[in-house]
């Protein structure tokens, strides 16, 4: 089985991407399952089964997405690889921007949105400038001159990726996705021993272990301060 990992900031369009592209893999005679993380809600489950696409919902609730989705990749991993899927599509929503769900050797893609604003790429960390493949949405609503800017913005962040145009709305370049995910990806039959391609945001203080009190007295653990001395 082949995996892949798709992240983005929410609502950028990944979940429409994805349904474009499986269909276009299906097209292929390819059998594909999608595993969706979210923190608090989704129905995109239903999305997905309505397409009649196998699929899992995980929801991390009160948990940072990214350890909640590190967490369970290998449960899921092995639920596709049981189930005898040709791709397994892991999406998971980058809901700080700093998050980091991809795994060495395994095919990263990140799906950010041209109406996210011109600086977004630079405010988004190791979900972008460490995926394989970036696909950039919604490039109907804005111009051209906007649409290759935005894309010069996402290629000075991260330059060694392959930048894609992909309309979740008629499905114009995920033919193109799909040859990219599946064509001389990895096959897999576990994630144990394999790593991340960058460490996970590191917390744990006493507002992680539920504290609510506000004041440095109750602040305990890995806490870092702002250095109100200067401009």
């Amino acid at each position: 089985m082949n995996l892949v990992t798709i992240s983005g900031p929410p609502s950028s369009g990944k979940t429409a991407v994805i349904l474009k592209t499986i269909d276009a893999l299906n097209q292929r005679g390819l059998k594909t399952a999608v595993a969706k993380f979210d923190c608090l809600y989704t129905d995109d489950d239903k999305l997905y089964e309505k397409a009649g696409i196998p699929v899992k919902k995980g929801l991390s609730g009160a948990l940072c997405p990214d350890h909640y989705f590190i967490s369970n990749i290998e449960e899921v991993t092995k639920w596709g690889v049981d189930e005898g899927f040709d791709l397994l599509v892991s999406e998971s929503a980058g809901l700080c921007n700093r998050c980091s769900p991809y795994v060495k050797g395994i095919k990263a893609v990140c799906v950010i949105d041209n109406l996210s604003g011109i600086n977004t790429p630079k405010k988004i960390g190791p979900m972008l400038k460490s995926a394989d493949i970036v696909v950039i949405t919604k490039g109907d609503i804005v111009s051209q001159a906007e649409r290759e800017v935005f894309a010069s913005r996402v290629n000075t962040v991260n330059p060694g990726a392959v930048i894609l145009h992909v309309n979740g709305l008629t499905g114009q370049g995920a033919y193109e996705l799909s040859t990219l995910l599946f064509d001389d990806a990895e096959d897999i039959e576990t994630l144990v021993g394999k790593e991340l391609r960058f460490p996970m945001p590191s917390a744990l203080c006493s507002y992680c272990l539920g504290e609510t009190r506000i004041g440095e007295k109750f602040q305990m653990g890995n806490v870092r301060k702002m250095n109100m001395e200067e401009k």
